[in-house]
């Protein structure tokens, strides 16, 4: 049985910073095929990609976060960060992490792809 658990998600103030970590139990993170991702979602709106580690080769955001939001995994301990610097009231909502065994490039970005998901971390960014 596949659980995904994050955690780092707060109340912060506009520029600072945050590490989400999301832990992943019964997934093997070796071996280049699971895709880890972020995606989150405001009051309001539909989940939206964040970013992805797509099998552990490549990286992707969307636009919004590109130069500020890094995503990295350790897989020894089958866990995917996201760093969020610079943060802006806009990048406030629930943070969710996502995983798939199975995940094709072309669907990085769609949130029905992905087999696994979180309970989601809230992180409010006040200005």
């Amino acid at each position: 049985q596949v659980q995904l658990a994050e955690s780092g998600g707060g109340l912060v103030q506009a520029g600072d910073s945050l590490r989400l970590s999301c832990v992943a139990s019964g997934l093997t993170f070796s071996g280049g095929s699971v895709t880890m991702a972020w995606f989150r979602q405001a009051p309001g709106k539909d989940r939206e990609f964040v970013a992805a580690s797509f099998r552990g080769v490549r990286t992707y955001y969307t636009d919004s976060v590109k130069g500020r939001f890094t995503i990295s995994r350790d897989n020894a301990k089958s866990t995917v960060y996201l760093q969020m610097d610079s943060l802006t009231p806009e990048d406030t909502a629930v943070y969710y992490c996502a995983a798939d065994k199975r995940l094709i490039l072309s669907s990085v970005t769609t949130p029905h792809s992905y087999d696994y998901w979180g309970q989601g971390t809230q992180v409010t960014v006040s200005s």
